[in-house]
């Protein structure tokens, strides 16, 4: 049922809002028709640049149902999950499920005392793949509940639908450790947003990444160039990249991409 490939660059799109608080459509359609137009190879709604964790499970259909009308028919719907507890997680995806996406970004919980251990973990993802039975990428980026390479093995065999990580927190040597224990168990995508090339060269399998909403073409590009050996422009790309990235990062930051 879900057989779209997950790689390559899926950007992350912002949620643009209008002065009433809500999804403002035609916005939305502008940023993803940018983003397909420098052919993308997925779209990715409700993320952390999507201001996921604010929005509601009506609004993630409604973001999805935006985005079907601009992917193509090999191009993957990734809807972001970002819910206090399993009943919301599950809930939530299965609204992203009904509303036609392909994949689901799921972060950890995130309430600080609240962590679970890697049991609890695990049955974290675990319920959610057989509630809502559609591919799951981990959305790796909570700093007091992260996911080990060891736990992501666990769930990438254990689990039937956990298929992939976006590897947010630790940057470039944290997403290596997981190449490095789990690169041939399933996709592992960068989104260490200024060093992306270095993370390709690394072995990363695309990237789920906010700098690839403010720039889609150069980031195109320089997958592109990773993936046929043309080193020296793929790393020019990541160069010219560094600064302005610097401008974007830090507190505020969906309304920086704004």
């Amino acid at each position: 049922m879900y057989s779209k490939k997950l790689e390559g660059i899926i950007p992350p799109i912002v949620t643009p809002f209008d002065e009433h608080g809500n999804i403002a459509g035609k916005l939305m359609e502008k940023e993803m028709k940018l983003a397909i137009d420098s052919r993308v190879h997925g779209l990715s709604v409700s993320g952390s640049t999507g201001e996921g964790p604010t929005l509601r499970d009506e609004e993630l259909k409604e973001l999805i149902s935006i985005a079907k009308d601009f992917v193509k028919e090999e191009q993957p719907i990734v809807c972001g999950i970002m819910r206090t507890c399993t009943r919301d997680a599950v809930r939530a995806g299965l609204a992203a499920r009904e509303a036609g996406a392909d994949a689901l970004m799921v972060t950890p919980t995130a309430y600080n005392v609240l962590v679970p251990d890697e049991d609890g973990m695990f049955d974290f993802y675990n319920t959610i793949s057989n509630e809502c039975q559609m591919p799951i990428i981990i959305y790796n980026v909570i700093p007091q509940n992260t996911v080990t390479p060891r736990l992501f093995k666990r769930l990438v065999e254990g689990t039937e639908f956990v298929r992939g990580i976006k590897q947010s927190v630790g940057g470039v040597p944290a997403l290596y450790a997981m190449k490095m224990m789990c690169g041939d168990k399933a996709p592992i995508f960068a989104a260490t947003d200024d060093m992306l090339y270095t993370c390709y060269d690394l072995g990363a399998d695309g990237a789920i990444s906010a700098i690839l909403s403010v720039f889609p073409k150069l980031c195109v590009e320089m997958w592109e160039c990773s993936q046929n050996g043309q080193k020296e422009r793929a790393l020019e790309i990541q160069n010219q990249l560094y600064y302005r990235w610097q401008c974007i990062a830090g507190n505020q930051f969906p309304i920086r991409l704004k």
